[in-house]
């Protein structure tokens, strides 16, 4: 029987095989163990804000969720629950009035109790076009809300819009009434301490480095949460995230390595998952108006060059599910012809080559992020290269950090970029978002069809799943005639994390969720 090494360089290098361990600083390698009551976890891109209404980095949100609450929360088998409501909303025959009881048992950090004042003013706040808040375009058909008494509020839509209360989830707060405007928004974005109801209070930044949280110790989730301390690190490289986790210095970790996950997770002391997402989409935002991605069949000619299997085995061992449509495979509103239509066929993506305005190929630069986020984008990109350049076309790598990307991609400055894009993992907001005039991100697109627009209008006022499976089947259909918008697959969330480490459950709905890990 082989010796069992005897320091933690030993150990690195013979359980790593050696390939992350020769990047470590000594530091690392011989750093002490995390003690006490402190949850310390690791991302691996910086995060731009904490507050929810302009969150940009989905990642991040686990900032955000710590703080802030809302009346409703997906968790983490994403299942719809009430939060800060007692209850999901009654909603009214014509689909337009919700109202919501709330629990009257929540104080913000401050003491102040939150009532549906509370409520009303946050929402207010979010609609006020003045305020620009980054969110707004996703709850714009909320046409008013009402305070019904101290723990009642009733919302009216203008229009049938049941994906709304989804949304909330992930990308609104709830608020005390005037704090807003008493702190400024940068008070919310960086330092938001006593604004918020949820399970941490915020403590302290420390840029390109961690933000950290005291625990809520009158949190209305009574024994909750276990730690005393949140701390939460941004380390960009992979071996350096993995040497923390191995070394006991953080807790649990976010997008390891796919080539390295299945190896890691067996390490003595640490263990890993990982589950498929129904909202999380490797994308390649093609800029519909600019050339040659102008050109419907020089972009159908791109998705058929591209072997997606190939990259879900080989480049993310299992990690993504492969498709060309947005839709998960594992969704139930998957629509398996549509997705054929841009399945992996060279002659095909010849063919289509061949009609398009740039039958002899072309070059086009594919802007990628530098951080991992939930997968590494470079290692898809570089495999494009290979599977593009057999139909001619080039592809030059242009590497960004995320906030300088996602903001090129908002204002459609790039040609095509390439990135993880996250959502709350219902059927109609990355479409929305990437291909409906007027969202967030669709100038990354550049596309606008009259005929998904009314589809999308349709699903919003539908409720029943099979009219939904039809509508949202039609729309892939479109999406695939057009290619407004590349997709490689839909990624699996994973971790690593320390056996120490109790009761933590890999998200499905994306976000990192601490509030019930113990340590």
């Amino acid at each position: 029987m082989a010796n069992l090494p005897t320091n933690r360089r030993e150990f690195l290098a013979a359980g790593a095989g050696g390939a992350l361990a020769s990047l470590l600083p000594s530091s690392l390698l011989y750093a002490q163990p995390n003690n006490g009551k402190t949850l310390t976890v690791v991302l691996p891109s910086n995060p731009i804000t904490i507050d929810p209404i302009n969150q940009l980095n989905h990642d991040a949100m686990i900032l955000g969720q710590t703080v802030f609450e809302n009346l409703v929360e997906y968790d983490a088998d994403g299942v719809l629950k009430p939060q800060l409501a007692k209850a999901l909303p009654t909603i009214s025959a014509d689909k337009k009035t919700y109202t919501f009881e709330l629990r009257d048992d929540v104080t913000f950090h401050n003491g102040k109790k939150m009532t549906a004042e509370d409520v009303k003013y946050s929402f207010d706040y979010l609609l006020d076009a003045n305020n620009k808040a980054l969110r707004r375009p996703l709850f714009t058909k909320i046409a008013k809300v009402t305070v019904l008494d101290p723990l009642k509020v009733q919302f009216e839509l203008s229009e049938p819009y049941g994906q709304w209360v989804y949304f909330l989830t992930k990308y609104m707060g709830i608020f005390p009434a005037g704090s807003r405007k008493e702190h400024g928004d940068d008070y919310f974005k960086s330092k938001p301490a006593g604004v918020g109801t949820g399970f941490g209070i915020f403590e302290e930044w420390k840029p390109n480095d961690s933000i950290s949280f005291k625990k809520n110790p009158n949190y209305w989730r009574k024994g909750l949460p276990a730690w005393d301390r949140l701390v939460v690190k941004m380390i960009p490289e992979d071996a350096t995230r993995v040497a923390y986790l191995l070394t006991g210095q953080v807790d649990i970790i976010s997008a390891p390595p796919p080539r390295e996950f299945n190896r890691l997770k067996t390490m003595p002391n640490v263990t890993g998952a990982s589950r498929p997402t129904l909202g999380g989409a490797l994308l390649m935002f093609t800029n519909t108006l600019k050339p040659p991605l102008d050109d419907v069949n020089f972009r159908k000619a791109l998705s058929c060059a591209i072997d997606r299997k190939t990259i879900a085995d080989k480049v993310y061992y299992g990690l993504l599910d492969p498709t060309g449509v947005l839709a998960p495979p594992r969704g139930w509103w998957f629509n398996p012809e549509a997705d054929k239509e841009l399945a992996f066929d060279l002659d095909r993506a010849k063919e289509f080559l061949a009609k398009s305005k740039y039958p002899n190929g072309a070059e086009i630069d594919i802007s990628i992020q530098a951080e991992p986020y939930l997968l590494d984008t470079k290692d898809a990109a570089i495999f494009l290269q290979a599977q593009l350049a057999k139909i001619g076309v080039k592809i030059n790598l242009k590497v960004y950090e995320f906030s300088v990307l996602i903001q090129q991609i908002a204002r459609g400055e790039h040609q095509m970029a390439m990135q993880v894009f996250m959502s709350p993992g219902e059927p109609t907001y990355i479409v929305a978002n990437t291909v409906i005039p007027g969202q967030f991100l669709s100038k990354s697109t550049g596309y606008d069809n009259p005929e998904l627009a009314a589809l999308m209008a349709a699903a919003f006022a539908e409720t029943e799943q099979a009219k939904l499976k039809e509508i949202y089947g039609k729309m892939q259909m479109v999406m695939a005639k057009d290619a407004p918008i590349g997709v490689l697959g839909f990624v699996h969330a994973s971790n690593l994390w320390r056996q120490g480490v109790q009761d933590f459950k890999v998200n499905q709905a994306l976000t990192m969720s601490v509030g019930e890990v113990k340590v």
